[in-house]
This record gives C-alpha cells, structure tokens and sequence, in this order.
C-alpha cells in the first residue's frame, strides 16, 4: 500500500552560486562516436575518473548501507529502467549519485521512505542528464515503488544531492572505455555490436553486488568486454594480463 510523505527533510536548501552550475566539466558519457584510435582521450580519462568522483579512499565520512538495502534501491532503479527503456547509462549514473551521497551524507535512517526518496530523486537526476523524454515525478514512481512522494519533495531531494555531489553530475563511467576496448579486441569490427551489448548487460548486471566506488570505471569496463569476448569463441584466449595492456594506466586494482 502506497504512503505519501509530506515533509521529508528540514535542511534541503542548495547554498551553491549558479555560476557553479555552468562551471562543470562536461565529460563525454560514451566514446563509442568517437574514433578507436583516442588513446589521448582513453589516457585522460584514465587519470581524471578517480578525481572526477570526488572520492577520497581514506575519507572519514563514509556511511556503511546495509547490503540488502542497497541491493533492493538498485533492483529498484533497474526495473524503472527497464519499464521506460532508459538509456544503461540513466541507470549506472542513477547508481552512482545514489553510492556517491551515501558516501559523503548521513541519512536519518538507512532503510523505509529516506533510502527510496533517495532513490527517486537519483533516478531523476539521471534521467534529465541523458535521457530526450523524461517522465513526471509522479509518474517515475512505478514498479513497486512502497511509498508515493510529492513531487516537491522529491525536488528537494534532488537539491540536497546536488548540494552533496557539489553538483558533479558528469561523472565518467565504463561505458565510456566500451568501444576502446572492444577495438582493442576486435580491429575488423565485426564483433563490436555483439561484444559492446553483452558487455553494457554485463555492467548492469553487476550494480547490485558491489558499491560502484569500489572500483575504477576503466577497470569495471575491462572486466565486462573480458567476460562478453569469452563469450565468444574466436576471442576465449584473451586473459587480464592482456587487458593490462591496452593502454597505460589501466591495472586491476581498486580505486
């Protein structure tokens, strides 16, 4: 049964100048328009996608969410995903604002109406990041959603994430590495549709298991192209120490 909640927080005003706003470095979400000769590019993501993050691996303020809790907003988000036919991407980014707030601001409480109020207001940013159609707030709240928020609350929701993630809404993602590597693996291209698809599955699939701060996009990239080309195969010798050598800079190692 559905539950409106009418006044979620106190403390949701956005203090930044709007000169911050249009201050943010817009980074490519996905480098499959570009050539697969940009080993500049790949090199520059490669050394920004920590910093970009905004994560430092010592910082005091990270804010355990129990497993299940975590799993449950993330299964969540992907069912929406999935019912609107967002991009992978709406969905990675609607994940990492989501690991990223936790990381840095404490919730009043880690489960019930606060967890998918934020869930929500994660969804929506990201939405209105990639996606041409967005859906009302209302009607964003679909497949199973346990609580019905007003569409001003949510609003104010999505103020306290932006505050939080110092409105860094750009952030980079394995998407961007996907058609990279797949070159790396396969020049004549004639497996880049099956190998690019089956690795953006792959990526989704894997939300639920881990927070996305545990590793580096580049690394998470990798992994999923690894996995589709044994997938195939024409490409089952392929092993990590090769991956490693795709470009410098790209170890497996956490951040």
């Amino acid at each position: 049964m559905s539950q409106s909640c009418s006044d979620c927080f106190s403390d949701l005003l956005c203090g930044e100048d709007s000169s911050i706003i249009f201050s943010v470095d817009l980074y490519s979400s996905d480098l499959e328009s570009r050539p697969p000769d940009f080993d500049e590019s790949i090199a520059a993501l490669l050394e920004e996608e920590r910093d970009l993050a905004g994560i430092d691996s010592h910082s005091s303020h990270h804010q355990s969410i129990d497993a299940s809790a975590r799993a449950e907003s993330v299964a969540w988000i992907l069912k929406v995903q999935r019912y609107y036919g967002f991009q992978p991407l709406t969905a990675y980014l609607s994940v990492n604002y989501f690991d990223r707030f936790l990381y840095f601001h404490h919730l009043p409480k880690m489960n019930g109406w606060p967890i998918q109020l934020l869930s929500v207001a994660c969804l929506s940013l990201a939405a209105k990041m990639e996606e041409l159609l967005v859906p009302s707030l209302l009607d964003l709240q679909v497949e199973g959603a346990k609580f019905i928020f007003e569409p001003r609350n949510i609003q104010r929701m999505e103020l306290l994430v932006l505050r939080v993630l110092d409105w860094r809404l750009r952030s980079i993602s394995p998407f961007c590495y996907l058609s990279y590597f797949t070159y790396k693996i396969d020049p004549t291209g004639i497996y880049t549709g099956f190998l690019t698809s089956r690795a953006k599955e792959i990526i989704l699939s894997t939300l639920q298991e881990k927070s996305l701060l545990e590793y580096r996009p580049s690394c998470t990239a990798a992994a999923s192209i690894l996995c589709a080309a044994n997938d195939l195969p024409k490409f089952s010798y392929i092993t990590v120490q090769d991956a490693e050598s795709w470009c410098d800079g790209l170890h497996k190692v956490r951040k």
